[in-house]
């Protein structure tokens, strides 16, 4: 069974000791930061603040701050067990007779079971308040001491597209402003910032409404970052990785749907003629995100549990709960990469590297010229578009042992002629790219290299230990107890 909400969560993790509750006060500002970073770094547990300076509502944090908690998250012992599943669904095949139909019933069945199934009432509605309400009542954070102001980090924005009616549901910070109003962290190519684009496009003076949930159970959690494409949507998916549908509920004043069991709810709406500036904010690069305008949530309903729970996460120097979410995307998605092209055999994309930085890729080679159609092929995907440093290796190279990466890559290039760079999208919080949003990449093809890519000398075998010899005196290091 999966879990139901975030404090089964909780308890599961408190059964599992993978989390600490911390009863004297702390302050959201700056401290639950500071005490939260060290934790993460020592790989620590999730903290459960529970009496947070200035709020009644408790604080969880580090929820899945390593791999065993996304592990319990999800209920698997390996990623690999949701990367299966994944395969499974992506490689149906066109039934050719009766009993392959027959066969085929099952799968289709389950797959009719994740949609998310609208309820009449849920739990983030048991308080509805559409007057006397405030977010200074929740225990937002501020992160860092260059931070613009408090910033709400973990919300599942919920909008539709204006021209379609389909729903989309990301995660994008937003900066606190005042009691009922928040900035709306838009990202260029982010989903809900062309949900917003197209509705100014067709009423420039009007509103698109927005619905925001936080705190719910640990996979619908999860559901916001997912690199899924824009026609699928994200509670469906949850779904699937839950083997249950998401319960659904109407929202109180908004033509939208959230979590029937999230803790925490805002309803409202931004006008589309409306930017403010927002930022800085010590953002996942390590580094401050820069100023800039985007546009205002405007709050005019809370909804929420009688007795809430906030839900939030840091970002900041890595590593930082956010790699240990992005590993298990990493792994889960792999399958998907792997079946547009079956020649990738590995992806690793380390915590220095921030996502976007640098991508580590295995191949095996086929072709002259392998390496760099695997290249631009990641660079046509989705999100996988950011990134800005592409190492491209042969399969026999292990990407996640980043000693044999650096030793194999930099023994295999020429540099002049193993290097390319390519101009496109870049990431909004790239502060180095030449302009936002645009900027250039850089591929390295570090596989060994052919007569019919141009390279006419012998390529030297790799040196290995003879395996009999190995054998032979295991029992001699054995006994040096070394």
């Amino acid at each position: 069974m999966a879990y139901r909400d975030l404090r089964e969560f909780i308890r599961k993790l408190e059964d599992e000791h993978e989390l600490v509750r911390i009863r004297e006060e702390v302050d959201p500002v700056l401290e639950i930061t500071e005490i939260t970073d060290r934790v993460t770094k020592a790989g620590g547990p999730a903290l459960l603040f529970e009496r947070p300076k200035g709020s009644r509502i408790p604080l969880l944090i580090n929820m899945l701050g390593s791999h065993r908690r996304v592990n319990l998250a999800l209920e698997v012992t390996r990623l690999e067990e949701v990367a299966d599943r994944i395969r499974s669904f992506l490689e149906f095949q066109a039934p050719q007779g009766l009993l392959d139909k027959v066969k085929l019933l099952p799968k289709l069945a389950e797959l009719g079971s994740f949609f998310p199934k609208v309820v009449r009432s849920g739990p983030c509605q048991e308080v509805v308040r559409k007057e006397h309400f405030s977010l200074y009542e929740l225990p937002i954070l501020q992160c860092w001491p260059q931070d613009a102001g408090r910033f709400i980090t973990w919300p599942l924005v919920i909008t539709k597209n204006p021209e379609t009616g389909r729903r989309n549901v990301g995660v994008y910070r937003m900066q606190v402003f005042d009691a009922r109003t928040t900035a709306m962290h838009w990202q260029t190519q982010k989903h809900g910032a062309e949900h917003f684009r197209r509705a100014r496009a067709a009423t420039p003076e009007g509103k698109l409404e927005v619905a925001v949930a936080l705190g719910a159970d640990p996979v619908t959690c999860l559901a916001g970052i997912l690199p899924i494409p824009p026609d699928l949507d994200e509670m469906m998916f949850a779904g699937f990785l839950r083997r249950e549908p998401v319960e659904m509920v109407r929202c109180a004043t908004v033509d939208l749907e959230v979590p029937a069991h999230a803790e925490i709810v805002l309803e409202g709406y931004v006008h589309l003629n409306e930017l403010r500036t927002e930022g800085p904010f010590g953002d996942h690069t390590g580094f401050y995100s820069l100023e800039g305008e985007y546009p205002v949530f405007q709050i005019t309903c809370m909804t929420h549990r009688r007795d809430p729970i906030y839900l939030t996460t840091i970002v900041g120097p890595p590593p930082q709960e956010d790699f240990f979410m992005g590993h298990a995307i990493e792994r889960i998605f792999l399958p998907v990469m792997k079946l547009q092209y079956p020649e990738i055999v590995d992806i690793s994309m380390p915590a220095e590297g921030i996502f976007h930085n640098l991508m580590i890729v295995s191949i095996r080679k086929s072709y002259p010229g392998h390496a760099r159609k695997i290249m631009n092929a990641i660079w046509s995907l989705g999100q996988a578009m950011f990134t800005k440093v592409l190492v491209v290796v042969d399969h026999d190279v292990d990407v996640h042992n980043y000693r044999e990466v650096v030793w194999k890559a930099l023994c295999a290039i020429d540099p002049e002629r193993d290097v390319q760079f390519t101009l496109g999208p870049v990431d909004t919080l790239d502060h180095a790219a030449r302009l936002q949003d645009f900027g250039s990449k850089m591929g390295i093809d570090a596989t060994r290299k052919w007569a019919t890519e141009g390279f006419s000398r012998p390529w030297p075998d790799e040196m290995l230990v003879d395996e009999k010899t190995k054998a032979r005196v295991e029992s001699v290091w054995k006994a040096l107890g070394i």
